[in-house]
């Protein structure tokens, strides 16, 4: 995951550490992985609408927060970390998405004649919320395919990368990926016909 030659081993010790009751490892932690975050968070933000109102240290800042309330998490290692951020940014971004969605339903906007109202099409926040619900059916149905689809989506690992969190083979991961390829594509065409 770091591309400036930082030791994964050292990062895996902090957060053993902080998994062990160190509070201050998360400090130490940050500076460390505060690079691959951001470039996590800019993946996330490339998928929205160019006026998305989150920038990526905004959604990084929001992750600091959740992962200071994180107390109780066991950390097996840098990959297993930045799977978790992937997911609380995902969260972070629909949370967003709804709270967005909810203001534009009142705030003052004057109401529209059905006809128009039907002629305005799905927005951003609408796939995003449609797309996070659909991972969430998925886990349900098959949590390691929503977990390689998070992983691969979401925090751009390679499938060997994948293989390795998951301790699954390469070849498990490519064909889970494409079964869930086609399963959230059915599921997504399905509920933005709705």
């Amino acid at each position: 995951m770091t591309d400036d030659g930082l030791s994964g081993d050292e990062i895996t010790r902090l957060l053993l550490q902080w998994s062990q009751g160190d509070l201050e490892a998360l400090s130490r932690l940050m500076p460390l992985v505060i690079g691959d975050l951001r470039a996590q968070a800019r993946r996330y933000l490339d998928r929205e609408a160019p006026e998305h109102t989150l920038q990526p240290t905004a959604l990084v800042n929001e992750l600091y927060l959740k992962l200071s309330g994180s107390r109780k998490v066991s950390w097996k290692n840098r990959r297993h970390f930045f799977g978790f951020a992937a997911q609380a940014m995902r969260r972070i971004l629909v949370d967003h998405a709804r709270a967005r969605k909810t203001s534009k339903r009142g705030d003052g906007v004057k109401p529209l004649p059905l006809d128009q109202a039907l002629n305005i099409e799905d927005s951003k926040d609408d796939q995003l919320i449609a797309l996070d619900e659909a991972l969430d059916e998925l886990a349900l149905e098959d949590l390691r395919q929503a977990q390689i689809v998070e992983l691969k989506f979401y925090v751009g690992l390679t499938v060997d990368d994948i293989a390795e969190v998951l301790d699954v083979s390469p070849a498990t991961v490519k064909r889970e990926w494409k079964l869930a390829k086609l399963w959230l594509y059915g599921r997504m065409k399905a509920a933005m016909k709705d």
